[in-house]
């Protein structure tokens, strides 16, 4: 697909992304996690980018700055760029949901899932790479 050409695919657990675009959609879910929260990333920054999320099926929690923003089914929340976050299902089932981010911030996201090596140090550079602070894991999660 080019940039000229609308699109209209089916993105079903998968990402959509137009070469050049300012944007990437992408369907994840997760299983759910109850309480203690079971973070789905760890507490982090953006220096500049903006990250969004809508909630398509169950619920998350979004954690911008110090406040925790419980997003239901058809609700979405936004993080301004240089604000600290992570997010979580705050339900034992699971959640379907559409993030919303920049081509730089699913570059971040690609190298995390490729590390084999998870140190915090390791994590770290690899968000540095991405114009990111990695602020470590809430509550000692690991």
């Amino acid at each position: 697909m080019t940039r000229d050409e609308p699109s209209a695919a089916a993105l079903a657990g998968r990402l959509i992304a137009s070469p050049g675009a300012a944007i990437v959609l992408a369907e994840w879910a997760d299983p759910g996690g109850g309480h203690p929260p079971r973070y789905i990333a760890p507490l982090h920054v953006h220096h500049e980018d903006d990250e969004a999320w809508y909630v398509l099926a169950g619920a998350l929690v979004v954690r911008s700055g110090d406040i925790d923003i419980e997003v239901p089914a058809g609700g979405a929340a936004i993080v301004p760029r240089g604000t600290p976050h992570t997010y979580w299902n705050p339900q034992a089932g699971p959640t379907r949901y559409l993030l919303v981010m920049t081509p730089r911030i699913r570059a971040l996201i690609d190298a995390l899932h490729a590390l084999d090596d998870r140190t915090p140090e390791t994590v770290a550079a690899v968000f540095t790479t991405h114009r990111s602070e990695f602020l470590g894991w809430p509550r000692g999660q690991p």
